[in-house]
């Protein structure tokens, strides 16, 4: 899989600098997975637990909470409608494990156009979630946006020491 990053734009409006931050940051969690194992992608860095393979299901995860569940007010879909999320709050990090690397690629491309679907046909950044959060206020696309950003800029940190640790392969 070739993976074309593109910077994201420095002089756009606020939609297209948001969009073009989110797929870069999307990008470059795919870049640091590109051609690892499933072994590989089992690997911790000690003293953390976290897998690059569970970085990606979770982070497929995010996309569906976010853009699906609370944005459009969908409940969980497959393969996160029938956890038990009670009995363990980070099965999508500890499932990874059983899943191959397409399957946890295949997974976050198929959530990343479902919510770049759902971001095209929202009225715009101003419109808000079906669902609120803890504070009973519901959230902003703009929200969504930004926190989604900061969701993937986190664990790209954490990537970036993960695969330096498996292989030897360091950069952005």
């Amino acid at each position: 899989m070739t993976i074309g990053r593109v910077d994201p734009p420095q002089a756009a409006d606020e939609t297209a600098t948001l969009l073009g931050f989110l797929d870069y940051h999307r990008d470059t969690l795919r870049l640091k997975v590109a051609g690892l194992t499933g072994a590989q992608l089992d690997q911790t860095l000690a003293p953390s637990t976290m897998t690059l393979g569970g970085m990606v299901k979770h982070l497929a995860l995010v996309e569906h909470w976010w853009f699906r569940c609370i944005f459009e007010g969908q409940d969980y879909a497959e393969p996160w409608a029938s956890v038990d999320w009670e009995a363990d709050a980070d099965w999508d990090w500890h499932s990874a494990v059983d899943d191959t690397p397409e399957e946890l690629l295949d997974l976050l491309t198929a959530e990343i156009a479902e919510s770049d679907r759902i971001i095209h046909a929202a009225a715009g950044l101003d419109q808000l979630s079906v669902r609120s959060g803890r504070n009973g206020s519901p959230f902003s696309l703009r929200w969504i946006l930004a926190h989604l950003v900061e969701e993937y800029a986190r664990h790209n940190g954490h990537a970036d020491l993960i695969r330096e640790s498996i292989d030897g392969t360091v950069g952005e």
